[in-house]
């Protein structure tokens, strides 16, 4: 008897299902096929044993990196190992996959046995269907945002930790550069042929495209040309003779007469293929940057622009270090080689490496040992650039070195040095640059540092000069309160002295009392006065006052 589980990897956890008696044969006919789509007649086929949902999108993230890797996470470990049941004699347990590679992993770490293909597609579609029928509180939307969160998360991650990603810039640089050279070239002798109805001996004094483009813009009308722009011409052509000859040329054209608009946008042209030639120059300079920073080594030894296209054609470095000798030699020439092995011929010698100029310089009868000698070094220096944590260009010099002496051993019979010298001497000067590059990048980090502490020093004295200029006007602002305070005081005392004899006038006035004029001396010393002695009642007033007016 065997029993069939299915694993399947959902973006909120994995699922372990129990497939009931299915015939292998029958799966397959379009009458179940169909009956699958249908949740119920499927729920009747597989059932749900166990579920572990991932706790967090960060877990649920590693661990597809981990399914996508073909390795064994530890929640899936958990899941199997609990819920899995145990194979005997009398029963057969086999769990179905999606992929074999974590087939395999299962296998080897877990020891069940695993089965992809056939019937458990099959299941797994249906199951990736009706997935949020099959678990308890998975609703459609929720699996589905699930799904697309997870799916941003990973392809995230993939394009952050790509390890190609320096090569990208290489691979699209190349290929824009060979695209402008097509360009440069058709559009250029689409100006020739425009321009050389007016003009047709210019064609064959000037023959590099990029400087007919400048020329057929500085001269526009050749009627016009004149001595005075011989300065002109010839700082464009960079040659007395041809400048010279052009003026003559000029005089003496049987070219047709051409009217303003014409020659306005022929210039218009060809200014915009000096601009495509130019920015084809500075293209070129962005190319041999990357390149010496990607793989000084490739670029010393066979040039920048063929181990571009060797990077391009292989799609990564890491590709290329994995290729053998035999097959970057051979790199480019596909056609070739297949029609070569379809027809039983010969089999190309070289492909992309060709375009070296080291192939170019040799004899025809040394043009393949050369190539294979060359593709040899290529493939060495590609992995040292790919492998090495501090790029450098010394083992690329030292192996072009070796390339040279093969040549000169070819041609003239004089034996090369060994490999492991030359291989030491290398190493023994790598370090050393290492070193000093090493050096360098802890200066650097030093003065940044520094730079990173003054600035610190900077602001927290600029905010102490603030917090200083603050202190003085928050004292000022306080001294005024005071000020203001003590003012209104003594204001308030005033008014209160001012109502205070305004009410004793009124009593005088009520009780009969003619007012008397008191200067402002003799009021302070009455009200001292007044401070120091008892005050006695107006009755008693009165009376004295009687007695003195009856004296």
């Amino acid at each position: 008897m065997v029993l069939l589980h299915v694993l399947f990897e959902h973006a909120a956890g994995y699922a372990l299902l129990a497939v009931k008696e299915v015939e292998e044969i029958g799966l397959l006919l379009p009458q179940v096929v169909e009956s699958m789509l249908t949740a119920g007649k499927f729920n009747s086929i597989v059932k749900l044993v166990a579920f572990s949902p991932f706790k967090s999108a960060q877990g649920a993230l590693e661990n597809m990196n981990a399914v996508s890797e073909g390795i064994v996470h530890e929640d899936m470990r958990l899941l199997l190992e609990t819920n899995m049941p145990a194979s005997s004699k009398k029963r057969k347990v086999i769990l179905g996959v999606a992929d074999p590679k974590i087939g395999a992993a299962i296998q080897e770490e877990i020891g069940i046995q695993c089965q992809t293909g056939g019937v458990v597609a099959e299941i797994l579609r249906g199951v990736r269907l009706h997935f949020h029928s099959l678990v308890q509180g998975l609703s459609a939307l929720s699996a589905a945002k699930a799904q697309l969160g997870l799916g941003h998360s990973y392809s995230r991650a993939k394009v952050k930790f790509n390890v190609n990603r320096a090569d990208n810039m290489i691979i699209q640089s190349i290929s824009l550069l060979d695209q402008l050279d097509k360009d440069i070239n058709t559009f250029s002798m689409r100006v020739r042929e425009w321009y050389g109805y007016h003009f047709p001996e210019l064609i064959k004094i000037i023959a590099d495209n990029y400087t007919y483009c400048r020329l057929a813009k500085l001269i526009g009308n050749r009627k016009e040309l004149s001595e005075e722009s011989l300065d002109s011409l010839e700082e464009i052509v960079m040659d007395s003779a041809k400048a010279q000859a052009i003026l003559d040329a000029a005089r003496s054209s049987m070219g047709m007469d051409i009217s303003p608009i014409d020659l306005i946008n022929i210039e218009s042209f060809s200014n915009r293929v000096v601009s495509l030639a130019e920015y084809r120059t500075t293209l070129q300079d962005y190319l041999r940057s990357k390149m010496s920073q990607v793989a000084p080594n490739l670029a010393v030894l066979i040039g920048e622009v063929v181990g571009a296209r060797l990077i391009s054609h292989a799609g990564s470095l890491t590709n290329l270090a994995k290729y053998p000798a035999s097959t970057v030699q051979i790199l480019g020439a596909e056609k070739a080689l297949f029609r070569a092995l379809k027809t039983r011929g010969n089999t190309p010698k070289y492909g992309l490496i060709f375009h070296s100029t080291f192939i170019g310089r040799a004899a025809a009868k040394n043009k393949g040992r050369i190539s294979r000698y060359l593709a040899n070094k290529c493939t060495i220096a590609s992995r040292i650039d790919c492998f090495s944590e501090i790029p450098t260009s010394v083992y690329g010099g030292k192996l072009r070195d070796q390339v040279e002496e093969r040549l000169a051993f070819y041609e003239t019979g004089e034996a090369p040095r060994k490999n492991s010298e030359v291989m030491k001497e290398a190493a023994t000067e790598a370090a050393e640059v290492a070193a000093k590059l090493k050096r360098k990048m802890e200066k650097k980090e030093k003065r940044r540092k520094k730079r990173e502490k003054r600035k610190l020093e900077g602001l927290a004295a600029e905010k102490g000069q603030e917090d200083e200029e603050e202190q003085p006007a928050t004292k000022r602002a306080k001294l005024e309160s005071e000020e203001n305070g003590d003012i209104e005081v003594e204001v308030k005392k005033k008014k209160k002295k001012k109502t205070d004899n305004e009410e004793l006038m009124l009593d005088n006035v009520s009780n009969g009392v003619q007012e008397t004029v008191v200067p402002k001396k003799k009021r302070k010393q009455l009200v001292a006065e007044e401070k120091e002695e008892p005050v006695t009642p107006v009755s008693d007033k009165k009376k004295k006052k009687k007695k003195n007016k009856a004296e």
